[in-house]
């Protein structure tokens, strides 16, 4: 199998887990969903399930909340097809735990890059709105966005989904 990566990128509720789950179930190979959230409250516990309903008997899932680069190093080789979602929560869940986003986003490109299968990533587009008033809100803003550079820079395909529509922002290398 070739390596393939694609980068999804999106607001809230743009469609672009379900485009990267469509995009990742017409590919040939193993299905792993690779989850990032953490359910802390019964909200997430409901969204959560919600996207386990979604995925039917061929997905295997695999939960890395904060070992993102580790866990895509272990899904390497043969058949896979590997959606990981999101990007976003595993930078809120690295900030929580003050880890070295910067450490961890160059450790994830570099795996990403030796990835060999599919992989499809998933995370919210953070740069379109309001600048926060806060001061963690604003380093979570900027950690995601800087994040979402270098992804986009690495993958093979980037595409923006806006209103459940996908627009091509980096073609298929």
């Amino acid at each position: 199998m070739t390596a393939a990566s694609l980068f999804v990128l999106g607001g809230a509720r743009s469609g672009k887990s379900r485009y990267a789950q469509v995009r990742a179930e017409t590919a040939a190979g193993n299905l792993v969903f690779v989850a990032t959230a953490e359910a802390f409250d019964d909200e997430m516990r409901d969204r959560i399930a919600r996207h386990r309903a979604d995925r039917d008997a061929r997905w295997r899932t695999v939960e890395a909340p904060r070992d993102l680069p580790a866990t895509i190093d272990t899904l390497r080789g043969g058949e896979s097809v590997v959606l990981v979602d999101c990007l976003t929560l595993w930078v809120s869940n690295l900030l929580l735990a003050d880890a070295d986003i910067a450490r961890a986003g160059r450790e994830l490109c570099t795996a990403i890059g030796r990835f060999d299968g599919t992989l499809i990533l998933v995370a919210n587009e953070v740069g379109l709105g309001i600048v926060p008033d806060n001061a963690l809100a604003r380093r979570f803003r900027d950690a995601a966005g800087q994040l979402n550079q270098a992804v986009a820079a690495v993958a093979g395909e980037v595409v923006l989904l806006t209103a459940g529509l996908p627009f091509t922002l980096k073609p298929r290398a």
